[in-house]
């Protein structure tokens, strides 16, 4: 490879690492929770805010929480008849806009808990993003989701 090549496509690749940090840092997740419950082997929606101050959209593509077994994301269907959750692929986060994450909408799904979670508790979970990449979050368990 010519020299004057090697160079360029390093410096194309340098130019690249800003952006990717500047992405990742410019998606914050907030007010993550989880309801409480007295039972053990329960599936709850986990619920959260995310703003994405980035210049393209992202995504959430999984989600682990250390009380739960498995998780998937939802969506709620309001087609014909009544509401229906279906579980999606990944959880859309437009670009420059904040994105709740809320029972009748968009959430994720924590599947078959392995203790009961009481009320003011906090755990950290860890959330993966398609372009921002894993996030640990600190979820509160609270009575009023």
């Amino acid at each position: 490879m010519p020299r004057s090549l090697a160079i360029g496509l390093i410096a194309f690749g340098l130019a690249l690492v800003p952006h990717f940090a500047a992405a990742g840092d410019a998606l914050q997740v907030t007010n993550a929770r989880v309801p409480a419950s007295d039972e053990i082997g329960v599936n709850l929606p986990l619920l959260m805010t995310i703003r994405n101050e980035a210049t393209e959209a992202d995504a959430i593509l999984r989600v682990r929480c250390p009380f739960a077994n498995f998780s998937e994301r939802h969506t709620v269907d309001r087609g014909e008849g009544a509401p229906a959750m279906r579980e999606v692929r990944s959880i859309p986060i437009p670009q420059g806009q904040t994105t709740d994450l809320k029972r009748e909408g968009y959430h994720v799904m924590l599947l078959q808990t392995r203790q009961k979670l009481v009320d003011g508790e906090k755990f950290t979970c860890v959330v993966v993003f398609q372009k921002a990449g894993t996030r640990e979050t600190e979820v509160q368990v609270t009575r009023t989701p």
